[in-house]
């Protein structure tokens, strides 16, 4: 029979200051695979988001549609100070020599005036628009400092060029183009060199007075932020584009997606998109020539009108109105449907033109 073995018990003491030692070190290394795997995730999202991010920013301009290879194709270039100026020019009317010259607005281009151009030329022997350099087919430089007074200028050179100097001018106008407008006519009342000789004008939609104007958010952040601009003019896209020139059409008039396409194109060919906010500069231009172009415009003898779609967030009704039938005094208006917002022409053809005809017609 085998004899019980001694319960033996042994008694061994660790000192607390090991065992603590320990700890932080055990819990250090039972984390480190944990941080690792994490560190190399975002390690790898990073490099894969790098080519995406690149990809997104050059993203290469839509091709021209069908419509605007045809109003390209229908145009010419001129030369000014090294740049070339897209204009389109067709004949009209037999038996007329009157000329009319269309000026765009921001940020679109000639194109804006495809809807009535046929009409126009029923009426006048010659129908002009031109891209203003920074716009549609004209080059876009960068660097470079656009100015109201260049684009004037530009206006000025493709008369020159089409051999209409002594020739007695009608200028139809909008947005953008209503400043450059104004910087024209006073040109001409102050006998200028090589100034037009204008016989007419109609201005609409266009942000004349600084007090009375509302630019959209994102215009303002291009225009006064210099460090962001050249960021945000590369991230804008199609989907922004459109938003927001959709918010400046009544709801009833919204382009198709084709055209707001075509509005894209126009910004996108030769990368426009990236001079947005050296030529968005007009809206502080606006402000600090205000008493030479609304000077202009309040003491001319030349017959102005004004056609204006009430509906215009950038230019609210009854705001604008009042104080332009208040400073503009010899001005006629014409207030289109409650409807039309800030692209009369596009939004309503038939109703701008009525306008448009009874004015000129007029005298």
């Amino acid at each position: 029979m085998t004899e019980p073995r001694p319960n033996i018990r042994y008694d061994i003491t660790i000192p607390s200051s090991c065992v603590c030692s320990r700890i932080p070190q055990i819990a250090e290394c039972k984390s480190r695979p944990s941080l690792g795997k994490m560190r190399e995730w975002w390690f790898l999202v990073g490099l894969l988001c790098i080519p995406l991010l690149a990809v997104y920013l050059h993203v290469p301009p839509p091709p021209l549609s069908p419509a605007l290879l045809n109003w390209r194709s229908g145009g010419a270039l001129v030369t000014f100070r090294g740049h070339n100026i897209f204009y389109r020019e067709s004949r009209g009317a037999v038996g007329s020599s009157d000329v009319v010259i269309l000026l765009h607005g921001f940020p679109t281009s000639s194109y804006d005036w495809n809807k009535i151009w046929a009409s126009l030329n029923q009426r006048f022997n010659r129908v002009i628009a031109l891209d203003f350099l920074g716009f549609g087919f004209s080059d876009k430089p960068r660097p470079h400092r656009y100015s109201i007074f260049e684009q004037a200028s530009v206006v000025e050179a493709v008369v020159s060029h089409l051999g209409l100097t002594e020739t007695r001018i009608n200028l139809l106008s909008h947005d953008y183009g209503d400043t450059v407008a104004l910087e024209l006519l006073y040109r001409s009342d102050h006998n200028r060199t090589g100034h037009l000789n204008i016989n007419s004008l109609c201005l609409s939609n266009g942000g004349i007075f600084p007090e009375t104007h509302h630019p959209r958010f994102l215009q303002k952040l291009l225009k006064d932020s210099s460090f962001l601009s050249p960021v945000l003019t590369r991230l804008i896209n199609f989907m922004l584009f459109s938003k927001g020139l959709g918010e400046v059409f009544g709801p009833y008039t919204q382009p198709t997606e084709a055209e707001f396409l075509d509005m894209w194109t126009g910004v996108r060919f030769n990368d426009g998109n990236l001079v947005m906010d050296s030529v968005l500069q007009y809206i502080n231009q606006r402000m600090e020539h205000r008493d030479r172009w609304v000077g202009a415009l309040t003491s001319t003898l030349i017959p102005v009108h004004m056609i204006y779609g009430p509906l215009d967030p950038v230019n609210p009704h009854p705001q604008f109105i009042v104080l332009y039938q208040r400073l503009v005094r010899r001005s006629t208006v014409s207030v289109l449907d409650e409807h039309i917002s800030h692209y009369p022409h596009l939004e309503d053809p038939t109703g701008f033109l009525n306008a448009y005809f009874s004015f000129i017609n007029a005298f």
